[in-house]
């Protein structure tokens, strides 16, 4: 165990961060150079030079760490640490490698609550801070919301991407990214990697979707850009993703190696706007992705390890200067082509500043330091990244205040206001597609008794829905009688069955569709809902292209709410019950199913009443 930092060097590290708070005079990242923050650069030059190669190395990685508590995890995440990166827990991780952030995932057992939350970010910022030279941590984590939500409730939960395109208000996308923003800087989480830059043109990507604004990209742009200052605004850095642009991929890099066929007119058109309003804005990082785009690199190397694309395009051609963090590198996308050991050195020599989440970090870890050793890579291209890292920790005071306190936790976290916001934001993303006999919005005269059936997808923070009960709670609220009957995402038969029976005696049925597809099993219980008379009304609570399966099905009304967590979902039901108006238009459009060249619902199609 390393020995504990001396006061000459907290001295320095105080110094260091009053310089850049004087610098930026507010919360709000800037990449504006001043003379003070001339001056802070100065100091972090002097705090770089003192720290030892494995130091450095160590700041450039953002690891994952199992466990609710910093130093005395449960035992199985210690074990799993142990499998896994060869520590005992978060404080070990640090006092090891003197990794420069941590990411939470709530399946690493990290965001159980807000106050366990904040109690963890403080444990690893102690840690941060005993190390010979100390220096606190960028803690991250995928807050986008919708359908990417790690902290769940009672964190307010908003509208995701596309939900928010939907609405259309800059307005809206920026209160959003403000909230969330202020709620994660309460717990101790200081980056978001939100929001997603990528533009939505291709309706079979399996990994965006309605991750994505939508398919205009001066639309996406505007966005972007509102949440980027929204984000910003609130004392943490937004992360704009997934760069060159993620939007036209037929697979997943999570799990194979995607190549978009623009060409760079394409991509100047199509993907660069949301990257180019982001930078404008002054986004704190940029999040790379684990694609090939041959118009921009003939290497066809992934975008995550090209020198072309990061340093080519990103810095010098979009002159920005700020911290870029590699998408994970746990990723089948950027571990076809090079090992384990070559991915973190060639991602620092396309331009790349922070490594995230290595599938071992010891591996990652001891590479660049070999690489650096073998002269490959200089200790002065560390430095540049170095600097934009501990620069970035700066100017969100990290440097001179990394904890947050519980008071924090109560008084933000959850807020009425917050949560009152959500749902009014939330309120106008809804959009109504189909309204046949002007069936909608429903009466509790004409259509007391409503049936809810159909798709429960898992909640994506581990705390909302599932949809299709909180469907039927919020008719019911409304002064309904309600009764949800889940169906799942792949109904058998007798699921069928039941539903079907279970829709006699009922005034409307209301089904809960994901992600449609000319053979899915949901598609047949719409078909046979529909056979029976009763009005059926379909709710798209992921992408909004299912409408367009279900051309000839019967059915009466179609919505899409572009997500299945509460906020979202209740929203639906008060444009169904007429307590809302659809003020929703669609942000992408809807192709027809069987000839994809035509648009069945084009972008901002949107019925109101």
């Amino acid at each position: 165990m390393q020995d504990r930092t001396t006061p000459s060097r907290r001295t320095v590290l105080a110094a260091t961060a009053a310089a850049a708070v004087t610098a930026s005079g507010a919360s709000a990242l800037t990449l504006a150079p001043t003379p003070a923050f001339a001056d802070s650069r100065s100091r972090i030059e002097q705090l770089i030079s003192r720290m030892s190669l494995e130091e450095k190395v160590g700041q450039l990685f953002v690891m994952r760490v199992y466990g609710h508590s910093a130093t005395a995890p449960d035992p199985a995440d210690a074990d799993a640490n142990l499998r896994e990166i060869g520590v005992r827990n978060a404080a070990e991780l640090i006092r090891r490698y003197h990794v420069g952030g941590i990411i939470f995932f709530a399946w690493a057992h990290n965001t159980r609550d807000p106050q366990q939350i904040a109690g963890l970010s403080n444990g690893i910022q102690r840690a941060g801070l005993e190390q010979v030279t100390p220096i606190p941590l960028l803690i991250s984590t995928d807050q986008e919301h919708g359908v990417v939500a790690r902290v769940g409730r009672p964190a307010t939960l908003m509208p995701g991407a596309m939900a928010l395109g939907a609405g259309g208000s800059r307005a809206d996308a920026r209160e959003a990214a403000r909230i969330a923003g202020a709620e994660l800087a309460a717990t101790g989480i200081n980056q978001n990697y939100a929001p997603v830059a990528d533009v939505n043109v291709n309706p079979a990507n399996p990994v965006i979707g309605i991750r994505s604004f939508g398919a205009d990209p001066d639309a996406v742009a505007g966005l972007v850009a509102a949440q980027v200052k929204g984000y910003q605004s609130a004392g943490i850095t937004a992360t704009a993703k997934h760069f060159p642009g993620h939007g036209d991929t037929m697979s997943d890099s999570h799990h194979a190696l995607p190549t978009i066929e623009h060409t760079r007119e394409q991509w100047d058109e199509l993907d660069a706007p949301p990257f180019r309003a982001a930078i404008a804005a002054g986004v704190g990082s940029i999040m790379t992705a684990h694609i090939v785009v041959p118009s921009l690199d003939p290497s066809e190397d992934p975008a995550t390890l090209s020198h072309p694309i990061v340093t080519g395009i990103l810095r010098e051609e979009l002159g920005y200067d700020g911290v870029v963090v590699t998408d994970a590198l746990d990723m089948a996308g950027v571990r076809q082509r090079y090992a384990d050991d070559r991915v973190p050195v060639l991602a620092l020599k396309a331009g790349c500043d922070q490594l995230l989440n290595p599938p071992k970090l010891d591996v990652a870890w001891n590479a660049v330091i070999g690489a650096v050793r073998s002269g490959e890579l200089t200790e002065r291209r560390l430095d540049e990244s170095l600097m934009r890292i501990l620069l970035l920790k700066a100017r969100l005071g990290l440097l001179r205040h990394p904890f947050v306190s519980p008071r924090g936790v109560v008084r933000t976290v959850g807020a009425r206001a917050h949560l009152t916001a959500a749902d009014r934001i939330a309120g106008r993303t809804t959009t109504l597609l189909l309204n046949e006999k002007g069936l909608l919005p429903l009466s509790r005269r004409s259509h007391p008794r409503v049936l809810v059936v159909g798709a429960d997808p898992a909640s994506p923070s581990g705390t909302t829905g599932p949809p299709t009960a909180i469907i039927a709670r919020a008719f019911t609220e409304l002064g309904f009688t309600a009764a949800a009957l889940p169906t799942g995402i792949t109904p058998t038969g007798a699921n069928v069955d039941e539903a079907v029976a279970a829709a006699t005696g009922v005034d409307v049925v209301v089904v809960a569709t994901y992600n449609l597809t000319a053979d899915s099993p949901q598609r047949t219980l719409v078909f046979r809902l529909a056979e029976t008379g009763v009005p059926v009304v379909t709710v798209a609570v992921r992408n909004p292209y299912d409408v367009a399966q279900l051309t000839g099905s019967g059915i009466t009304a179609s919505l899409a709410a572009y997500g299945w967590t509460d906020v979202e979902v209740r929203a639906a039901v008060r444009v169904m019950a007429g307590s809302a108006r659809p003020e929703g238009t669609l942000p992408v459009p809807v192709p027809h199913a069987e000839d994809p060249a035509q648009v069945l619902y084009p972008t901002g199609y949107g019925m109101a009443y």
